[in-house]
């Protein structure tokens, strides 16, 4: 047998070995690190995507009240991040609005969310109040809660359900009168 062929097959020994070594590990590892048979998680994970939870969030709003994410478990909430130089974030408010008060007391919320890190107080409040805005505006002043929610774009809306599992995300928009509506009847009668 020559040098080159005893080389040949030593290295391809070599790497089958390592290979089926490197496979036992990884099996014994998947093994060795999942959850015992019957058993769930017990830590509720939350995270800013369709089918889970949504973080929570304290915010004070232009009241000077602070409202907590968590505690208005049991309504369905829309939660709009925004600001008042976004053109498309100005279109949608309006529908906004008209669709809140028409479902409010079907326990319907809405939470707006200015990107205050990024926008003028000023002229947020301008907008609001030009726009006869009843649902609660929050200040996101640190830009703390949009890092938290993922938001790249504005605006952007969260569609969560009564038990605070987030059900859709509208990234971009205007959204649609009829299209809020059609939503938000949908959550409420769940």
């Amino acid at each position: 047998m020559t040098d080159e062929k005893l080389f040949k097959i030593l290295t391809s020994r070599y790497w089958s070995i390592l290979s089926a070594f490197i496979l036992g590990l990884g099996a014994f590892w998947i093994r060795a690190s999942g959850l015992p048979k019957g058993s769930a998680p017990t830590e509720v994970i939350h995270a800013p995507q369709v089918g889970f939870f949504a973080p929570d969030f304290s915010l004070e709003s232009e009241s000077g009240e602070t409202i907590t994410l968590s505690e208005l478990r049991g309504n369905p909430v829309l939660i709009n991040f925004w600001a008042s130089w976004c053109s498309p974030c100005r279109t949608e408010m309006p529908a906004i609005q008209k669709v809140y008060e028409e479902s409010a007391e079907s326990g319907f919320v809405v939470l707006a969310i200015n990107t205050t890190y990024q926008d003028s107080r000023g002229d947020a409040v301008t907008f609001a109040m030009l726009h006869k805005l009843t649902f609660p505006i929050l200040w996101d002043q640190t830009g703390d809660v949009a890092r938290e929610y993922r938001i790249n774009s504005l605006p952007t809306s969260f569609f969560i359900d009564r038990l605070g599992i987030i059900r859709e995300v509208v990234i971009g928009g205007p959204m649609a009168e009829a299209l809020l509506r059609t939503r938000i009847q949908k959550f409420l009668g769940d």
